[in-house]
């Protein structure tokens, strides 16, 4: 059964007041009614709560806590995707499935060879539904917590951060030698707490070779995925499911 996000300003004496599209799920999707159970999740401190409904109106639902919930759905690790941005609605397959798999935040990034230029205008509508699509996937898995879908960045700006990780690796389907499970046995003999994980994937036409040669000076790990030629939709979700395996 899905879980439901609210605010810590949504929970106050014991209730729950649950306003939104949520009340519309819960009462004609779910079926949901007085004295029904259901789990919600405080976005605030992602902690679970078994509730009870109370009342229900066409505006909101009051749930009375019957206790807390000692659940984490939650990977070891902190994993991002940095996402070269893809045509059509590549994007948010991707954010869907990534979410369900455990990723922490995902960051989509303009790169020389994305075919999809968007305006301000276009970013502003493209991260708002985004951020939807990872809210749902969230509920849906019943994580802790709903993924951040950052803002569009230049792929410049990706070296800069190079720092705030334990490790970047670089999907590059022209490296032939250093193999992602080389870069990851490394990373297990480290043995770090709270491991950071960064990901970057190209769009449909890969990553430039000047690109490559600016992530190498920041110290990025350039990996092959084998022989095949994948999708980038296929990329994130490939990876992300071998790093879950390792560390989670």
């Amino acid at each position: 059964m899905p879980k439901f996000f609210v605010s810590q300003d949504n929970i106050e004496n014991n209730q729950v007041k649950i306003i939104g599209e949520d009340v519309n799920h819960i009462k004609n999707v779910l079926r949901k009614k007085k004295g029904d159970k259901i789990t919600i999740c405080n976005r605030d401190n992602s902690i679970d709560y078994l509730c009870e409904i109370a009342e229900s109106t066409e505006e909101e639902i009051i749930c009375n806590i019957m206790e807390n919930l000692k659940t984490n759905a939650e990977a070891n690790s902190k994993v991002t995707i940095f996402q070269g941005l893809p045509k059509a609605d590549k994007m948010e397959l991707i954010i869907q499935k990534a979410v369900e798999l455990g990723v922490y935040d995902i960051v989509p990034v303009e790169m020389k060879r994305c075919v999809v230029k968007l305006t301000e205008k276009d970013k502003g509508k493209k991260l708002q539904r985004w951020q939807k699509i990872a809210e749902v996937a969230a509920k849906q898995s019943g994580r802790n917590r709903i993924p951040q879908i950052q803002n569009i960045i230049p792929l410049k700006n990706i070296c800069h951060l190079c720092q705030e990780y334990d490790i970047v690796i670089v999907a590059y389907e022209n490296e032939k030698e250093n193999k992602l499970k080389y870069e990851l046995e490394e990373l297990k003999r480290k043995q770090i707490s709270d491991l950071r994980i960064a990901i970057l994937i190209g769009p449909e036409g890969g990553i430039d070779k000047e690109e490559i040669d600016l992530l190498k000076e920041k110290e990025a790990k350039i990996v092959t995925l084998g022989d095949r030629i994948l999708r980038t939709e296929t990329v994130a979700l490939n990876v992300l499911s071998i790093i879950m395996y390792e560390f989670d």
